[in-house]
């Protein structure tokens, strides 16, 4: 029927081609205008031009902010209307930590003032660092914390599963809550998909407050989506704080030997809660539209800690210049003798992948570990894109094989360690809500050392020439998908 129509009006198809085209033009010009980066901007194009209808669907649908800077604006405005109530501890707790231990922190004073000065972040002095290793440890010393939470217990988390051990946290939390203990739990909608109403009902109906981050639907399906919150924190009576890669789900617990899991966390007690607080509470007053009132049980500046670590941390999101890239990549290059890398996900910005480049040509020991297979084919097409350059700089590079490597930690030097949320590709380090810790301590740093080194017993190093054999199909489809990594 189309085919007879087309044949008696055959001026109407050649009418639709030119509206076609003249679309792809338009549209091809208004990328050019709105997207920031080199690649992006690439991608964009080739999905448009070469997938035709389908390509612009994908656009308008990921591509697209609408009213992403009005939105996230708002998020801006809580940032500062939080910090001007708490500017004081801020400013006490960095350059108190600061002026003690200026001496030791010239190789990173960069990084220090720009976290400062771009993301409010201070410096802290006075902390305990513990690194826990894979979610049985993670969990352990969880559950053990919010057993003697006395005021109140914050979670923010980009996947809680309703499993063994998101049950297990959740009848905690419950009894918790029965005890008076104000807690606050902030999920993402996308991530968190898994958790089931059932569990966030039943958590509602025990007095804890739940809502999730950036929900998705339909109308504002390209303005979140490309926006999630990746940050797994808890914090217990604003001094003892969970970061790191390790979610609320029972795989990162490893029930199936055969379907491995490693990750690392971070414990943290001391001044250092103090930034995380008002991470949390930022996006909790942007999800719930609901300011608490915050008494010095949520801010305060703790004279008690024993600790003798330096921490700082690295946050970044929508609302926000790209702080985790800028200051991971200042990191890399204050380097005088070694950098090792660990990511689940290695598809970096021009930025950081030009930073490891060069001072693995100076001649610093640089590694970079990751998985011999992750959970996609394209994501895995478009890192393998990136190693021959490396190796080519003389990068070393590892693939883990005894399971997954979720891990996303840093080591350079003796005394700078980084444990995290973000991944090194585009996702994590210009769109989501991501958080880093930055720890300057040489105790710290030898504990990664070695989970890395024994790690690198259950990995494989990639030979330059061996990776050069490589079919070229492969060869051809890893460069295709890393075209496309900026849309990942």
């Amino acid at each position: 029927m189309v085919k007879e129509f087309l044949d008696q009006f055959p001026y109407i198809l050649l009418i639709l081609e030119i509206m076609y085209f003249a679309a792809v033009v338009l549209l091809a010009g208004k990328i050019i205008m709105d997207t920031k980066t080199t690649s992006k901007t690439l991608a964009y194009l080739l999905l448009i031009i070469f997938i035709p209808v389908v390509g612009i669907v994908i656009y308008f649908v990921f591509g697209v902010n609408y009213r992403k800077n009005k939105f996230y604006n708002f998020k801006f405005e809580i940032n500062e209307k939080i910090y001007r109530d708490i500017q004081n501890y801020i400013e006490k707790t960095h350059f108190e930590s600061l002026n003690k231990s200026e001496n030791k922190l010239k190789e990173y004073s960069t990084t220090i003032n720009f976290l400062y000065n771009a993301a409010h972040s201070p410096l802290s002095s006075k902390n305990e660092v513990e690194i826990l290793v894979n979610g049985e440890e993670k969990f352990a010393k969880v559950l053990e914390c919010i057993r003697k939470a006395k005021h109140h217990i914050h979670l923010e988390y980009y996947i809680y599963e309703n499993d063994r051990i998101g049950n297990e946290l959740a009848e905690l939390l419950i009894l918790k809550a029965q005890e008076g203990i104000v807690i606050r739990f902030l999920y993402d909608a996308l991530g968190s998909g898994k958790i089931g109403k059932k569990l966030i009902a039943k958590l509602k109906a025990a007095g804890i407050e739940v809502s999730p981050v950036n929900k998705i639907t339909f109308r504002l399906l390209a303005n979140r989506v490309n926006y999630r919150d990746h940050r797994k924190i808890i914090i217990i009576d604003g001094k003892e704080v969970f970061t790191g890669g390790i979610n609320v789900s029972d795989k990162y617990i490893n029930p199936n030997a055969q379907q491995y899991w490693r990750d690392i966390h971070l414990y943290l007690r001391g001044n250092s809660a103090f930034y995380f607080q008002f991470l949390f509470l930022t996006n909790w007053v942007f999800a719930t539209e609901k300011i608490p009132q915050l008494s010095k049980d949520y801010f305060d500046y703790h004279d008690e800690f024993e600790g003798n670590k330096l921490v700082q941390a690295a946050a970044s999101g929508p609302d926000t210049s790209p702080v985790i890239m800028l200051s991971t990549s200042s990191a890399i290059l204050s380097a005088k003798k070694r950098v090792y890398i660990v990511t689940p996900y290695f598809i970096p910005v021009e930025t950081i992948l030009n930073a490891i480049k060069q001072v693995a040509q100076a001649g610093l020991d640089v590694r970079l570990m990751v998985p011999e297979q992750g959970d996609s084919v394209i994501v895995n097409s478009a890192a393998y894109s990136y190693y021959e350059g490396l190796l080519e700089n003389k990068v070393r590079i590892f693939f883990y094989q005894k399971g997954f490597i979720h891990s996303k930690t840093m080591i350079v030097d003796n005394d700078f360690s980084s444990v995290g949320t973000a991944n090194m590709d585009v996702r994590s380090q210009e769109l989501n809500f991501e958080v880093n810790t930055l720890i300057f301590d040489q105790e710290t740093n030898q504990r990664l050392e070695a989970v890395f080194l024994e790690d690198m017993k259950d990995c494989v190093e990639l030979s330059l020439d061996e990776w050069r054999k490589r079919p070229k199909y492969k060869v051809f489809f890893e460069h295709l998908a890393r075209l496309l990594s900026p849309l990942m």
